[in-house]
């Protein structure tokens, strides 16, 4: 009866690899931000399944075999649906944005700015634009995005007209001098009034104490008030937000909107992307797809989604 007993070990990790999926928001965030940290790369469990599931066949065991259904499910109910395809073209009552974080650092913004308009999407939304690069991407989306608004580094450029423009705080407390990376403006589209915010998060670290999320957070939740203070029903918020819509320092925006129905866009770092810290959320209407984009000059790969607010 050796086929009973072997593979224990892998079978209770299989077990432990089913429960950290199921029970994520178990692990506790006292220490290190652990369960942040987990929940920045949830899906990359679906890794460890494979793993431990080469590791059973060459060991075969049934036992092992068997506790795998248990992640292999845990895994399918949290993901699986991101994996189904989208329609291939957009349909009635749907806008195509595109959320880029453009770097800082960019040394091609006009190239980055043209990549993002031949997706040919109704809003584009970047962030990290500083005085040397602004100018380039004004002059090389002026034409086909007619209406734009820029607040401190993030901008908003739309083919439909804007109204209602200002800056949104989202400055935590502990950070001085002249930091401003919201905006929110009305837009007018074919399908009916929406307002758009546009945000970028300050950045997390991961360092030997665990994750420094304490600012992201807190930023967080000063997006999350302004989200729910917005009279307009239907709201889509884009930005750089520096966390996973698993992560529940985004609690305070995921509790509020809605997030991609399909679609993985992992969006950083653009050289090996592990992660989509570029969102698309929604309130009152729905993110049917989101999909990561080709590499611009950015750290981060631009993502594109399709809104359904029709």
């Amino acid at each position: 009866m050796r086929w009973a007993t072997r593979g224990r070990v892998l079978a209770a990790l299989a077990v432990l690899t089913a429960g950290l999926l199921a029970f994520h928001r178990a692990v506790p965030n006292s220490v290190g931000r652990a369960g942040s940290l987990l929940e920045a790369f949830l899906p990359w469990l679906g890794a460890v399944v494979v793993v431990l599931f080469g590791l059973a066949l060459l060991r075969r065991s049934a036992v092992a075999l068997l506790a795998l259904l248990l992640p292999v499910a845990a895994w399918t109910y949290l993901f699986g649906g991101l994996l189904l395809p989208a329609p291939p073209e957009p349909g009635a009552g749907e806008l195509v944005v595109v959320q880029h974080n453009v770097s800082d650092e960019n040394d091609d913004p006009a190239g980055t700015a043209r990549a993002l308009a031949a997706v040919r999407p109704d809003l584009i939304a970047l962030e990290e634009l500083v005085p040397r690069t602004l100018p380039a991407f004004e002059k090389a989306l002026g034409r086909e995005f007619p209406y734009h608004a820029v607040r401190g580094t993030v901008g908003l450029w739309s083919k439909h007209p804007l109204t209602g423009v200002r800056a949104v705080d989202i400055k935590p407390r502990g950070i001085t001098g002249d930091w401003r990376r919201g905006l929110r403006a009305a837009v007018r589209t074919p399908y009916g009034d929406l307002v758009a915010f546009v945000a970028h998060l300050p950045s997390v670290r991961v360092r030997a104490g665990g994750l420094a999320s304490a600012w992201r957070d807190e930023s967080a939740g000063l997006l999350g008030r302004a989200v729910a203070g917005e009279e307009s029903r239907r709201v889509i918020l884009l930005g750089d937000l520096n966390g996973t819509v698993d992560d529940r320092g985004l609690a305070p925006l995921t509790s509020r909107m809605n997030v991609a129905e399909r679609g993985f866009a992992f969006s950083f770092p653009a050289a090996l992307p592990l992660a989509r810290i570029d969102q698309v959320m929604a309130r009152s209407a729905r993110v049917c797809h989101i999909r990561a984009l080709a590499a611009t000059g950015s750290d981060h790969l631009p993502v594109a989604a399709r809104v359904r607010v029709g």
